[in-house]
């Protein structure tokens, strides 16, 4: 209980004495959302500049009969609203695909590949510390036989800067 209550006191100063910063030149984490039906994402943003960054997000799948991925890659306009506080929009698109170890129709068909088109708005702080947390939406417009319709992907991200 001592080491609980130490670590939300310093959780709670660090959060205090937090500035703002630019945005980093690197950043890796977390995307934590329903990615539609892949959950987590392993998440890098790359600075192309003061205002814009390039987002690559990978979702790995694995069940008892399936594995699959999906590749996102966003390209995100970014503005300062204040003391850390960003909002960013983006375009961009992916593909991805899904392996089942046993045929899911007649045709014996065991594997299914499939593109889309994605949007991309959000809100993130960056802290003064290396982290930087966001909260986004990205609508996805699919295409193929897994992924054919319209998806909304609500997600709060978790990551390091460097």
């Amino acid at each position: 209980m001592k080491k609980l209550l130490l670590t939300l006191a310093i959780t709670i100063t660090g959060f205090v004495f937090v500035q703002a910063q630019d945005i980093s030149k690197n950043a890796i984490g977390l995307r934590l959302g329903d990615n539609n039906g892949f959950g987590a994402e392993i998440s890098y943003q790359r600075a192309l500049s003061d205002t814009n960054r390039l987002e690559l997000d990978l979702g790995l799948k694995s069940g008892d009969n399936y594995d699959g991925f999906k590749l996102a890659g966003l390209y995100q306009w970014v503005w300062n609203i204040e003391d850390g506080f960003n909002w960013y929009a983006g375009v961009g698109g992916g593909f991805g695909s899904y392996s089942y170890d046993t045929p899911r129709d007649f045709n014996g068909d065991d594997s299914e590949t499939f593109i889309f088109a994605a949007g991309d708005i959000g809100i993130e702080y960056n802290f003064d510390i290396p982290l930087i947390l966001s909260l986004d939406a990205r609508p996805e417009f699919g295409f193929g036989s897994f992924n054919d319709d319209l998806d909304l992907d609500i997600a709060l991200s978790i990551r390091y800067q460097f």
